[in-house]
């Protein structure tokens, strides 16, 4: 017996058949096992009467729904291959995924019946596309869409024959492409098998936890959280879109006890009135990725009760990489901890050497759950993936103990005058700031330096100024780290996953 998604489905049905599976609170959806796997399978019988076999990419343009989630899973089962997009994207964008992909089919929701339409043309002309389904509770579905809705109605719930299995691709997951084109991650059934074997064995989950997302499904934290629930029998609550008042009321009324969150929504969900108006004492911790969080706001979930469990990862590793949990979580906050089980994380020179405690180094992972490439880029992988080792580009340093924390992107590292400046840092000081939301720091050309930090603040204070920023940092940072200037905004760019964009950022710095 082979390593497969689609089969894991029918098992967790067959042994938790009346297990509350899913739950969307918003639509007062509530699945069980029984019933997800029989809608999986009727999704399944329904792509495969309209062509759809072993290898297709089908590509995805939806919000969370459960609808989002049976396609994925019926996909497995059909053997065919899952194309996540990213509905923050233009047109322009998604049409390089549609064509890169070579996807056969899209499927949207009536919140992007616009953005189909703008995508036939080109989507027809640079990889021949012609089969959409349409998902929608309201609204006309004109052709060339078909109903996706009807026609799964009318679909037979008999279990397919599952083709895919062990190396065959499971999904592409496109980078969020915070600069240049993104590439394809390409993972197999098996690398998303070591994921969830991974999760389940490293992070405080039970099937008897209610765990509660409200990331995006496109993104590889959300996706895989949710296939866990599938792996060990938890229920899964999730949110069409995110909306922090809203997410501590669901937290109480569905007794939520863990959250997968960026630090972007941890700082929202602090700021609204909800936070004491709802209980949330069945809420145990919170796993918080995609960016370091601020000590701060470490201390401020502490204050409630919540412990904060870092987690450092990539597209590329299918989520995991490092994790710390417990008590370490509080013992060496803004740690990202050690490697997952199943996990191996180094961080090197640029001779590939472990390095030496407080220095600074590139973090490295090999697992059974990295990705097997890049699609239809050979060079990007080879550059990436070098004897069995994933690079990831990200700057961390390394306690007595083992402990890692992350530092920065590397290629986000600013030299000042023969100093090495990391942003992350810089940002983390400005944000102990009382009043700063949010804050980004890039490096700006200059000619007697080299670069220069530049800072960009989200202030709650109108009388902020970048003088009293810069007052605020006199003594807490070295002086060649002080930004030459501080550039309010009212928000920062973000990609999905809550990382800056320091491209953008960078545009209008240097505009």
């Amino acid at each position: 017996m082979g390593l497969s998604i689609g089969h894991l489905v029918a098992k967790r049905a067959d042994i938790s058949p009346g297990k509350e599976a899913f739950v969307e609170h918003h639509r007062g959806l509530r699945l069980s096992f029984r019933e997800l796997d029989r809608r999986v399978n009727k999704t399944a019988n329904m792509l495969s009467g309209l062509g759809v076999s072993k290898g297709d990419r089908i590509a995805i343009l939806m919000a969370n729904s459960a609808e989002f989630m049976e396609l994925y899973y019926a996909l497995a089962k059909l053997g065919a291959v899952c194309v996540p997009l990213n509905w923050r994207l233009a047109v322009p964008e998604l049409a390089f995924i549609l064509a890169d992909s070579g996807s056969r089919a899209l499927v949207h929701d009536g919140a992007f019946d616009d953005v189909a339409a703008a995508l036939r043309e080109p989507a027809h002309r640079l990889c021949g596309l012609t089969l959409y389904l349409r998902s929608a509770d309201s609204g006309e579905t004109v052709a060339p869409a078909h109903d996706f809705r009807q026609l799964r109605a009318q679909a037979p719930e008999e279990p397919p024959e599952l083709a895919g299995w062990d190396d065959d691709p499971l999904f592409i997951m496109y980078t969020s492409g915070t600069t240049g084109r993104p590439k394809g991650v390409v993972h197999t059934h098996s690398t998303m098998m070591w994921t969830l074997i991974t999760l389940a064995a490293t992070m405080e989950v039970s099937k008897d936890d209610r765990f509660i997302t409200g990331m995006p499904m496109f993104h590889v934290g959300s996706s895989s959280i949710i296939m866990l629930g599938l792996y060990i029998g938890m229920t899964i609550i999730s949110v069409a879109e995110f909306d922090p008042a809203d997410y501590w009321r669901q937290i109480e009324a569905e007794r939520v006890t863990a959250t997968l969150l960026v630090p972007a929504m941890m700082t929202a969900m602090a700021q609204v009135p909800e936070r004491e108006s709802c209980s949330h004492a069945s809420l145990r911790w919170a796993m918080a990725g995609a960016a370091p969080v601020p000590v701060p706001l470490i201390e401020a979930y502490a204050a409630m009760g919540i412990e904060v469990q870092q987690v450092y990862g990539l597209t590329e590793s299918c989520g995991p990489a490092c994790m710390i949990t417990g008590e370490e979580a509080i013992r060496r906050i803004g740690s990202a901890g050690k490697g997952f089980l199943h996990t191996e994380v180094r961080v090197v020179d640029q001779r590939g050497r472990d390095i030496d405690v407080g220095e600074t180094g590139e973090i490295i992972v090999a697992a059974d759950h990295v990705m097997i490439g890049y699609w239809n880029n050979p060079e990007a992988t080879a550059e990436t993936i070098r004897d069995g080792w994933l690079h990831t580009g990200d700057a961390a340093r390394v306690d007595e103990d083992g402990f890692i924390y992350i530092v920065d992107r590397i290629k986000d590292m600013i030299i000042s005058g023969g100093e090495n400046i990391y942003p992350a840092e810089v940002e983390e000081a400005i944000m102990s700031h009382p009043a700063v939301i949010e804050a980004g720091v890039i490096g700006r050309a200059d000619d007697k330096w080299g670069e220069v930090p530049v800072a960009f603040v989200v202030s709650a204070d109108e009388t902020l100024t970048g003088a009293g920023i810069l007052a605020f940092l006199d003594g807490k940072i070295a002086r060649y780290k002080m930004p030459r200037e501080a550039i309010f905004v009212e928000a920062l760019p973000r990609t999905p996953s809550g990382k800056i964009m320091k491209h953008v950022l960078r545009d209008i710095g240097t505009g």
